[in-house]
């Protein structure tokens, strides 16, 4: 005997495949919902294409649409970058970090080194990241830890450090320093 409370289980339907008019809606659809790069519209869009299909004549130019996209601001790289750069480096990420978000997002060499952090930023990302992970002078003291245990610590936080995107001799220096007043200090040395 069937039960009559059971919910009937509902079949997915398929969604259309797409032509000019639907694909535009997606590009549109996605750029109001999202802050996004050409690169990222791009992508989106042939993987919409991908699962849905394409029953529009001729070969869908998705090329040409994310450029109308642009000249229409509905997409700017350049804000794109600024924004993606500037919330990388206030999360303490480093300068590899960033530039590979941004070449992930699709942007193009010339917006990448447009937004390449300077020196000053790169340290106070790195500060930035130091308090937030209490690495360094920002470390709370363990009891009775022994040099071992002090030289394991470093090394953790050192790889941590790196694998955020900083240099080697950026997180050598911030590992190594013994209080926040002397990477107050380093962080001001960078605008000389």
């Amino acid at each position: 005997m069937p039960d009559r409370h059971a919910t009937p289980r509902r079949t997915r339907r398929t969604p259309k495949p797409l032509d000019c008019t639907r694909l535009n809606d997606l590009a549109l659809h996605y750029v109001a919902r999202f802050a996004t790069s050409s690169g990222k519209l791009e992508n989106y869009l042939k993987r919409k294409l991908r699962e849905r299909g394409w029953e529009g004549e001729g070969e869908p130019d998705i090329k040409e649409l994310v450029t109308r996209f642009a000249e229409k601001n509905y997409v700017d790289d350049e804000a794109y970058a600024r924004m993606k750069a500037g919330g990388l480096l206030s999360r303490g990420y480093g300068a590899r970090r960033v530039e590979e978000r941004l070449r992930v997002d699709g942007l193009d060499d010339d917006v990448r080194q447009a937004n390449a952090p300077d020196e000053k930023e790169v340290r106070e990302a790195l500060v930035a990241y130091l308090r937030r992970r209490r690495f360094g002078p920002f470390a709370v003291p363990a009891q009775d830890q022994g040099p071992e245990t002090a030289r394991k610590a470093r090394e953790k936080q050192l790889a941590a450090i790196l694998r955020a995107g900083h240099s080697f001799e950026h997180a050598r220096r911030a590992v190594e320093a013994k209080t926040q007043v002397e990477l107050e200090e380093w962080v001001a040395e960078a605008l000389d």
